[in-house]
């Protein structure tokens, strides 16, 4: 079984934070060689309570590529003492994953990153991904977009405002900010902002081009993200894979 898997009636929540701590830290690692983290700033998160009260989310200025699984803060959407303590979080974190788990319990992991092309696209006027292969094609009528960047986040209201805004969306363009990606598993949001930037990417190599983009019709994209959907074990594989070479390369990352 894959160390991403939702838990089902038998596994506990102590079994499930050690899992999830393990699937993290290895996405935090892969997004450092990625080049997709930015300085020691950025966040990924994990619930491992079914109501997405208790969560894990990385220390504040720890830089993604030297990232453990033991580094990682178990935070309480509850505890109103959260940014007063020694180890507190980075605010803007805090108010944004926090309140995301608060309100969307559905939303087990939450990404977040400003990563070059998804950041790109998101600082354009028109910051839509539209169909034209098939990685653009996933997220067809799969993504939120959230044009009111006005500062940092830094309250409880911005971050419920975040979240009624992605909805039941997994993926979240935030205007003149970045990409924010939801999952039910560490597994599925790792695997979909990884295809997303590649998807931004895409779209942006074309604007550059000064043609004409060659969108596919409607049937086309919704077939096709259809067919997405059903490779319900690819994120799986993905991160295993991931964990396959960080075994070998840098096994410190589980502990």
């Amino acid at each position: 079984m894959s160390l991403a898997v939702i838990a089902d009636n038998n596994t506990s929540d102590a079994d499930l934070e050690s899992r999830g701590r393990i699937d993290l830290a290895a996405a935090f690692r892969w997004f450092a060689r990625l080049n997709m983290h930015e300085s020691v700033a950025n966040h990924l998160s994990f619930a491992v309570s079914p109501a997405g009260d208790r969560f894990l989310m990385n220390p504040r200025s720890k830089h993604f590529a030297r990232m453990k699984a033991s580094d990682l803060l178990l935070l309480a959407t509850n505890d109103k003492d959260a940014l007063s303590r020694p180890d507190a979080p980075d605010p803007t974190a805090w108010y944004i994953h926090g309140r995301l788990h608060a309100k969307l319990p559905q939303a087990r992991c939450v990404m977040h990153l400003h990563s070059k092309y998804a950041t790109a696209l998101a600082c354009l006027e028109d910051n839509r991904l539209y169909p034209i292969d098939q990685n653009t094609m996933r997220f067809y009528d799969d993504i939120a977009y959230d044009n009111a960047f006005g500062g940092m986040a830094l309250s409880d209201d911005e971050g419920d405002r975040l979240a009624s805004v992605i909805g039941t969306k997994s993926v979240l363009v935030m205007g003149n900010h970045g990409v924010l990606v939801v999952g039910k598993t560490v597994a599925q949001a790792f695997d979909a902002l990884y295809y997303f930037e590649r998807a931004a990417e895409t779209l942006l190599t074309c604007y550059a081009t000064g043609k004409k983009l060659q969108i596919v019709s409607e049937n086309v994209a919704i077939l096709t993200a259809r067919q997405w959907s059903d490779y319900t074990q690819l994120s799986e594989d993905h991160l295993r894979e991931v964990k396959a070479i960080l075994d070998v390369e840098e096994p410190e990352y589980r502990s």
